[in-house]
């Protein structure tokens, strides 16, 4: 079992999602070629699970202005995906593809899926367009997470992919200063 999955290439996929009101079939490869942010929730028809696909559906062009797509995951079929699009005006406003991961193959490959109760985990995945993870952070079920976070930590991954020697500081916003390593700053940071 993989502890630390940073550098790691997803696996070869095929799955069936929900996107904006048709079903679909997305794949490894659709995915590459730009940032993909695999947002996966414990269950459709929840309680925090609709706050957290609102909060990233209001910020769904901030990550397509910066060539990046949203994937939502859950054990759910794409048919219960639909559903909860047509009978919740939150989930109705989400543009972005709603996977289907009923076998749990996807939260098993990505070590989200909590067995017992057949959910995967609050779990984000940033993978840059070679389908390598450049950061992920796994939440218990009750805890929500933040799209402006997540977008400003996706921002960061962009940039250090792109300036390989400069670093992002805490709380790093695209324009603010980075740092360039050197033996002259340990110490005085």
């Amino acid at each position: 079992m993989t502890t630390n999955f940073i550098d790691s290439e997803i696996t070869d996929f095929k799955v069936n999602a929900y996107h904006d009101g048709d079903f679909t079939e997305v794949t490894k490869q659709d995915t590459l070629g730009k940032w993909g942010v695999y947002f996966f929730y414990p269950a459709d028809f929840s309680f925090v699970c609709p706050t957290e696909l609102g909060d990233l559906a209001d910020h769904y062009a901030d990550f397509q202005n910066i060539n990046a797509e949203i994937y939502s995951v859950s054990e759910d079929s794409e048919f219960v995906h639909k559903a909860w699009a047509e009978a919740t005006d939150t989930i109705a406003k989400v543009k972005y593809p709603m996977l289907a991961d009923p076998a749990g193959k996807l939260a098993r490959f990505f070590n989200v899926l909590d067995e017992d109760a057949g959910l995967a985990f609050r779990a984000t995945f940033i993978v840059d367009p070679e389908g390598k993870i450049q950061s992920y952070t796994i939440n218990n079920m009750g805890i929500g997470r933040n799209a402006e976070e997540i977008l400003r930590t996706l921002e960061a991954a962009q940039f250090v992919a792109e300036h390989g020697d400069r670093v992002c500081p805490a709380n790093w916003h695209p324009g603010e200063d980075t740092i360039a390593p050197s033996l002259d700053l340990v110490g005085k940071i």
